[in-house]
């Protein structure tokens, strides 16, 4: 099969399928990374940097490049992508597959807090503790920065821009994590409360378990629902199939 695919992102299950694709013959695959990582991993394929100009600028490169399908593989909480990426692909007639790792669930001894977003967040933590784990990457951080009167230790990949909480701890790390380390970062800082988006996936998952294990309270910021129309596999082997192709 012949074909060329537009795989939008940096996330494992981007890089996986890239993967796949890339092996097989006749198939020409190229990442699209948004560039907000300095130093991204490899990628199998070709690779492309940067914004397209909107859904506009996304379609007419879908036509320019001869893209025959589009895979959105970004972060769940990439939604501006998402939506342009449904329009461009509708209006350059092509098929749009969005894979999404499934989300995170809470199990037995999870005392979990659901909020719709980064700013419900911040309005719930003064009830909630005055120790706080932020996991939420260095984007967004301006909804906690009028926060005095809390510590936060904040882990990102890279260092976060201003504006920032007055009593902040940065940690630079990238994952995965393992329970055991997680505990010992939360134990450390005296941590009481973890905040975290639901990005899924298990690179990050062993903080839930670790506060499960230390009770403590997780404030979890909700995915934001997927464009009208639109709905999403789980993995790679979703994704190939919604492709037309096998799985390998």
């Amino acid at each position: 099969m012949s074909a060329h695919v537009l795989v939008l992102g940096g996330t494992t299950e981007a890089r996986e399928l890239a993967a796949v694709l890339a092996a097989r013959p006749g198939v020409r695959v190229t990442s699209s990374l948004a560039g907000r990582v300095s130093r991204p991993g490899a990628l199998a394929g070709d690779v492309r940097v940067g914004g397209f100009g909107g859904a506009e600028g996304l379609a007419a490169w879908l036509g320019e490049h001869g893209v025959d399908a589009v895979v959105d593989a970004t972060h769940p909480f990439a939604s501006g992508i998402t939506a342009n990426a449904a329009h461009a692909a509708t209006a350059a007639g092509r098929p749009l597959v969005v894979l999404r790792r499934p989300g995170w669930r809470p199990g037995p001894g999870d005392r979990w807090h659901p909020v719709a977003s980064l700013a419900e967040a911040a309005e719930l933590l003064p009830g909630v503790g005055r120790r706080v784990f932020l996991t939420t990457g260095r984007l967004g951080l301006a909804a906690f920065a009028h926060l005095a009167g809390t510590h936060f230790v904040v882990r990102s990949v890279e260092p976060p821009g201003p504006p920032l909480p007055p009593d902040t701890a940065l940690v630079l790390a990238r994952g995965p994590f393992t329970v055991t380390g997680e505990l010992e970062l939360l134990r450390e800082h005296r941590i009481d409360v973890l905040v975290t988006k639901d990005s899924g996936g298990e690179a990050t998952a062993a903080k839930l378990t670790a506060a499960r294990r230390l009770g403590l309270p997780v404030v979890v910021v909700r995915r934001p629902p997927l464009p009208d129309g639109v709905t999403a596999v789980a993995d790679v082997a979703g994704a190939l199939e919604r492709l037309g192709f096998s799985a390998p």
